[in-house]
Order: structure tokens, then C-alpha cells, then sequence
């Protein structure tokens, strides 16, 4: 019985949600190709421009991950310096919420019409020929392929609002677990214990998002659940907090592998993150009272929270990135 209630859908909109994820991260960088790193080279020249940059970026390819991974890439090869990452660790905080907040709009009831007519677009591009030739990969330039650029963004744009539908998709899924896990003496013993203490909240979602490796998700199961009053929305929020920790997993990965200037840029996105978990956690109360003001019902309120969380943290962080010591510090680790 369990299995059939809790397990399977679970599982299946989990996978459903990270395979709509993936796509539309996927397709997403396909369309923007190689002007990512030319973008993130020219506009990183001072902090604030750096918050812009990642901030839009991340918007733009909803994965803070992608765009983090990126940076301790090019921070490793020597193209950009480590001071220069550091306005775009605080943007990429703030794009992710992007996200979350589209999660928040319930958009669910629309998610297979708008996969019908993605897909329809995405294969109707094909009838339409070839893509032209990538001037970033010294080929011809696009405006001397017919002006068929065009195609490139149609074809990538459709797949990436495919991959959207399938998010939404994979939420509904897994809200359909509620009733379920209301029944179970387990859950509702957890519900008890974060009631009484809320670093119940933290600790779970930072541990399932190392899990998963997507906090979008995590934040979106959160989100589920209070929706259907499974979870109070303190518990939620404590949830999203915990799944911000549990990003910076992925990040730490990359950076090992990287030179030390790339797991400095790693570490600072672990400073941010458990930083502001830090700051905030003697403050969720407050945080659930300012985010019903700003929304009506718990799953956007959760989705406010996440953007207040993740603007106040950068914005706090910011001055500190204009301090001497990052360059001194570089310089001593060449």
C-alpha cells in the first residue's frame, strides 16, 4: 500500500520533475551556446555588475547550478579571477528564485497543454530544416545562413518550455502523496518535532537536496505539500532554507577538481548559503508573517520566502565583496 501511495509517485515526479529540469537547462544552453562565457568575461568587471549578470543568467537558464559550475570552470582555466565570481555567486542566489516563484503560481492544471503545444512547435521546426551553422564555432555567421537564427530560438525556446510543462507536471505528482503521508505515525511524528524545533526543517532539506541535487525541487515538494496542508508553511520554509545549504553540494564537487582559485569561488557560495541559513533561522516566524502579506495561500508564500531569503542574503553580502583581502587573497594562492 505504501509503495503504490507514497513511493511510486513520489519517485515518478521526482524523476519527471529533474528530467524537466535537465531539458530545460539543456535547451536553455544550446540556445544561448558559447555567449555564456563571453557574457559572464565582460560583464564581471565589479561586483554589482556581476550580481546582474549571474542574476539574469541564472533567470535566464534556471539552473544557479549551470551558472556557478561555470564560473569555478573559467576561474580554473584563468579567464576570469576570483573576485570577479563573487557578485555572480550573490546573482545566481537571487535568478534561482525565478523558479520558485513560477512553481508558486500554480500552474499545474495547464501543464499538458502546454507540453501539447511545445512539442508541436519543437517538431514543427524540424519540417523547417537544418539549423544554421554556430558563428561562435568559427563557421559562417548566422545573418549569412539565410537569417535562419531565427529557427535556433524556436526550436531551443519550445523545448525548453517542454521541459517547463514537465516540472509542473512532476509537482502535481507528488502533491497526489499528501493524504498518504497525513496517515503515517512517521510523518506526522516529524511534523511534531519540527513544530518544536524548525532545524528539523533545515537539516531535511539541506540532506535530500545533497541527495537530489536540485533545490527546485526539494523547494517544490515543500511547496506540495503545504498546498495541501501536509506541512505548515513554517516547516516549508524551514525546508527551503535547508535546501539552499544543500545546493552548494554540487558546487563543492566541482571545486574539487578545480585549481584553488576555483574552490575559493566554491567556498564562497558555502559561506553565502549556510551564512544566510544562519542569519535567518531565529527569524522564520518573522519570515512567514512578512511572506503572507506579500501571498495568499501557503505554496506561494513558501515561494516568497525563498526570494526574500535569497535577495536579503546577497544584498547583505554585497559590500563585502568590494574588500581588498579577495585580491590579496588570490594572489597568494597563485
Amino acid at each position: 500500500m505504501m509503495i503504490n501511495t507514497i513511493i511510486l509517485p513520489v519517485v515518478a515526479g521526482l524523476v519527471l520533475f529533474l528530467f524537466g529540469m535537465k531539458l530545460m537547462e539543456t535547451a536553455l544552453q544550446r540556445w544561448a551556446g558559447p555567449r555564456l562565457q563571453l557574457w559572464l568575461e565582460r560583464f564581471t568587471r565589479t561586483p554589482v555588475r556581476g550580481l546582474v549578470t549571474g542574476t539574469v543568467l541564472t533567470a535566464a537558464l534556471q539552473s544557479s547550478t549551470a551558472i556557478t559550475v561555470i564560473a569555478i570552470g573559467l576561474v580554473g582555466a584563468g579567464v576570469l579571477t576570483f573576485p570577479r565570481t563573487l557578485g555572480v555567486i550573490l546573482g545566481t542566489n537571487i535568478g534561482t528564485c525565478l523558479t520558485t516563484e513560477l512553481i508558486g503560481l500554480s500552474l499545474g492544471g495547464i501543464g499538458v497543454p502546454i507540453l501539447l503545444v511545445s512539442a508541436a512547435i519543437w517538431m514543427a521546426s524540424w519540417l523547417a530544416g537544418p539549423l544554421p551553422p554556430s558563428a561562435a564555432q568559427g563557421q559562417e555567421p548566422a545573418a549569412a545562413a539565410g537569417g535562419r537564427e531565427w529557427l535556433r530560438s524556436v526550436r531551443y525556446g519550445s523545448l525548453a518550455v517542454a521541459g517547463f510543462s514537465l516540472v509542473l507536471l512532476g509537482i502535481e505528482i507528488m502533491q497526489t502523496i499528501g493524504p498518504a503521508l497525513q496517515s503515517r505515525g512517521l510523518f506526522a511524528w516529524f511534523v511534531t518535532e519540527a513544530k518544536q524545533s524548525l532545524l528539523w526543517g533545515i537539516i531535511a532539506g539541506a540532506a535530500v537536496t545533497a541527495l537530489v541535487h536540485s533545490s527546485a525541487a526539494v523547494i517544490a515538494m515543500a511547496m506540495g505539500l503545504a498546498a495541501i496542508q501536509g506541512i505548515p508553511v513554517e516547516l516549508g520554509i524551514a525546508i527551503t532554507i535547508g535546501a539552499n545549504v544543500g545546493t552548494c553540494v554540487t558546487a563543492l564537487i566541482a571545486g574539487m577538481s578545480s585549481s584553488r582559485a576555483g574552490r575559493y569561488v566554491a567556498w564562497s557560495h558555502i559561506l553565502l548559503n549556510v551564512g544566510g541559513a544562519i542569519l535567518f533561522y531565529p527569524f522564520i516566524h518573522q519570515l512567514v508573517s512578512l511572506s503572507a502579506l506579500l501571498a495568499d495561500d501557503a505554496s506561494s508564500q513558501i515561494a516568497r520566502s525563498q526570494t526574500i531569503f535569497n535577495v536579503v542574503c546577497s544584498l547583505i553580502a554585497l559590500p563585502f565583496c568590494y574588500l581588498n583581502m579577495w585580491k590579496r587573497l588570490e594572489f597568494r594562492s597563485q
